[in-house]
């Protein structure tokens, strides 16, 4: 049993993560102990509205490993988001049954990946590269957004649903898995273990995809492009790969938000949902995928109860917190935790966790 835990201790470990050691995944289950226990303490609608976190995680966590491990700055993951949670509505409302519901999540995550992979290939082969790419990425978050204003009226239907313009397509089913006569819907606390779970397994997939090879190849494309070409990797196609897979975790996260609130609209390829991916990676540590989860909820948990007090304010101070972390703790929140953490320790004189590589923790 001891060997089993210590090979995939060695998966999820290594020098590209927060949080390796004893007592680190110590503390990890007791947190997800505490997280699957929330619904139970405090009841499906507190749970319902905690699952609205967990989701944009998955969006903050998409590009994490596009920019924080491979260097890519991109605000075009809502494009992604968006085409996503579009397009699980117009399949699951023209062909309504369980059935093609629950197609319409992987056909959706399917249709978000080739988007990004066709603007990926002619991005990284077209060899746009450092801030070319951000601002391609962002010309098409605004395209997006002032067409999908513009599809108001009948002349804009998909089959029998409309795309709504401005008011955007409500009405949206839950997320069902089954068959006719055999189905369940997801909502309140199911919705938010769901979403749990899928937010625990990206997470450490990540955790295990950067501390492999591939995730070596990653971080070499972010520190030197031209270094790792002349080792004999292919970048444009380590690119593509990352770029694709963060538009998968992106139109995953749609979906979630589609159907969390049975409503999708253009406001999620606005220049503000763009922008929120970048603040909360930055603010919780670009190269780390725990930093942005843990910033992504508290930031988001903060707006919404800023929002709910009528505050107009609440981009701004969330702005003026991306400016003290870019200013005075550019490595982001988390990897300073760790730092003094790890400060703390050796005065204390306490052993450190992995003796013959004290480094190993991002």
């Amino acid at each position: 049993m001891s060997g089993t835990v210590d090979r995939l201790r060695g998966r999820l470990e290594g020098p590209n993560t927060v949080g390796n050691g004893r007592r680190f995944w110590v503390g990890f289950a007791v947190v997800v102990a505490l997280l699957f226990g929330y619904p139970l303490g405090l009841g499906s609608f507190a749970a319902a509205q905690a699952a609205f976190y967990l989701l944009y995680a998955i969006l903050g966590l998409s590009l994490a490993i596009v920019w924080g491990y491979t260097g890519i700055l991109s605000f075009g993951q809502v494009v992604f988001f968006g085409v996503a949670g579009y397009s699980f509505a117009l399949v699951s409302m023209n062909f309504t049954s369980p059935l093609t519901t629950m197609l319409a999540l992987p056909v959706a995550v399917v249709l978000a990946t080739l988007s990004s992979l066709v603007l990926g290939y002619f991005m990284f082969y077209g060899e746009v590269r450092d801030v070319y790419v951000t601002i391609l990425t962002l010309v098409v978050t605004l395209v997006l957004n002032t067409f999908m204003r513009q599809t108001a009226g009948a002349g804009w239907t998909v089959g029998s649903v409309p795309l709504g313009g401005f008011n955007g397509i409500p009405a949206i089913p839950g997320l069902t898995f089954g068959i006719e006569g055999a189905s369940i819907s997801l909502t309140g606390s199911s919705f938010y273990w769901f979403t749990l779970v899928a937010l625990l397994a990206i997470y450490l997939g990540l955790r295990a995809l950067v501390n492999g090879r591939f995730g070596y190849a990653m971080v070499a494309v972010r520190e030197d492009e031209d270094r790792t070409e002349m080792l004999g990797y292919d970048v444009r196609r380590v690119k593509l790969l990352v770029f694709a897979l963060g538009g998968a975790l992106a139109g995953f996260s749609g979906v979630l938000y589609a159907t969390w609130g049975n409503y999708i609209s253009p406001g999620v390829f606005g220049i503000t949902a763009a922008s929120l991916p970048v603040i909360w990676v930055t603010v919780g540590g670009r190269r780390t995928l725990l930093g942005a989860v843990v910033a992504t909820v508290a930031i988001e948990r903060f707006r919404q109860a800023l929002s709910v007090t009528g505050s107009q304010y609440a981009i701004v101070v969330v702005g003026a917190l991306l400016l003290a972390i870019v200013l005075f703790l550019p490595q982001g929140i988390v990897p300073w935790v760790r730092d003094a953490a790890r400060t703390a320790r050796e005065r204390a004189g306490e052993p450190s966790e992995n003796p013959e590589n004290p480094e190993v923790a991002e």
